[in-house]
């Protein structure tokens, strides 16, 4: 049997690697699979080494706090690889473990297969340098990141965005009845973005008409947290767990008020008209300003090259002027539909040369094997 490692650090990793999981034993059985996962993994009988929710962290100074514990982590994994010493390893997203990860296991001669590529276009280019040092392959999923890590010498393979296999396009709103205009409301999946976000984000909604309906989204290890957090928001609220029921909610929904990630690129596939607010500790967002490099925090922004999607970064997140957008949003019309035609625009881009992104990726490791 051909042992595989893959470590995927968070929710959204954790769902890739499901996903090539599934793609891989398709194309070849005898695969084995050991390392790092979550809930969806596990449903593909994968055994985790330990709960991957202590790697879900997010921003600089937030992470201070736990570095001792993701040190241990790292050294636990690490050492679990040499001692089973797969045929390939295959590190998903969470650059900020993962490639520490990878440097790791370059000595004990193992291929790294670094899956998403990190944004070396949005902050810090010069870290390429130190990647090229630790992978043998990067999955890219978008068109534009293969010409500039193949610049530092790092082989590409554009296999395509995942959300294009999400379950977002498949809802039935009929499953999903609502009693008056849905508000998908995503504060994340992390605890600090949850503290940071919610309270805003109840305070948009008392500024919003009284019919309209509050969907929470509920991720793993923060849902009951935003379940109590939601009983101050003054109004009956619903929630959704699971891609499935959360595609229902976001094809009966009229708009969404979400956090910046890959969530807004689940609402563009279902056609769910929204905004991004995203806001992080002060100091981060200091530094944050004097590296990153782009003008947009959103994807369908980026893709479409225009603002498609009203973003509130930092400052700008306040419940005043998330209302003021929604606004136009929950009653339909123009703004709606200037939304759907920029998706379509940006999604038609993040499609692989053939087959589905999954498959892409699975034939890529399969190659590097």
């Amino acid at each position: 049997m051909t042992l595989l490692y893959l470590s995927a650090g968070e929710a959204s990793g954790d769902v890739l690697g499901a996903r090539l999981i599934a793609a891989l034993r398709a194309r070849a059985p005898d695969l084995e699979f050991a390392g790092l996962g979550g809930e969806r993994m596990a449903e593909q009988g994968f055994e985790t080494l330990f709960p991957i929710r202590e790697l879900a962290l997010m921003g600089l100074l937030e992470v201070l706090p736990s570095l001792r514990r993701l040190a241990r982590r790292l050294d636990e994994t690490a050492a679990d690889i040499a001692r089973r010493r797969p045929r390939l390893v295959v590190t998903i997203d969470s650059p900020g473990f993962n490639l520490r990860l990878a440097a790791r296991v370059r000595p004990l001669g193992i291929p790294v297969v670094h899956y998403v590529a990190p944004q070396i276009w949005a902050w810090r280019p010069g870290r390429v340098k130190k990647i090229a040092q630790r992978v043998d392959r990067i999955l890219a999923l978008l068109p534009f990141e293969a010409p500039l890590f193949e610049a530092a010498g790092i082989p590409v393979s554009f296999v395509g965005h995942p959300i294009l296999e999400s379950e977002a396009a498949q809802g039935d709103a009929a499953r999903f009845p609502l009693e008056g205009p849905g508000l998908i409301v995503m504060p994340g999946s992390r605890r600090g973005e949850v503290g940071r976000l919610l309270p805003i984000f109840a305070e948009t909604l008392r500024a919003l008409p009284p019919e309209v309906v509050p969907v929470l989204g509920l991720a793993g290890t923060v849902a009951e947290e935003v379940k109590a957090k939601a009983a101050g928001f003054g109004r009956p609220c619903r929630f959704v767990r699971g891609p499935l029921e959360k595609a229902d909610a976001f094809a009966a929904a009229t708009a969404g008020l979400i956090k910046s990630g890959t969530s807004s690129l689940e609402a563009a596939v279902a056609g769910l008209p929204h905004v991004v607010a995203y806001r992080v500790n002060p100091i981060t967002a200091a530094i944050a300003r004097r590296l990153v490099r782009v003008r947009f925090a959103s994807l369908v922004n980026l893709l479409c090259d225009r603002e498609v999607v009203p973003e509130f970064i930092q400052q700008d997140c306040t419940p005043e002027k998330l209302a003021v957008a929604l606004r136009p949003l929950l009653a339909g019309g123009e703004a709606a539909a200037a939304q759907r035609a920029g998706f379509a625009e940006a999604l038609a881009r993040l499609s692989p040369a053939q087959g589905l992104p999954s498959e892409a990726a699975a034939e890529a490791v399969l190659g590097m094997m």
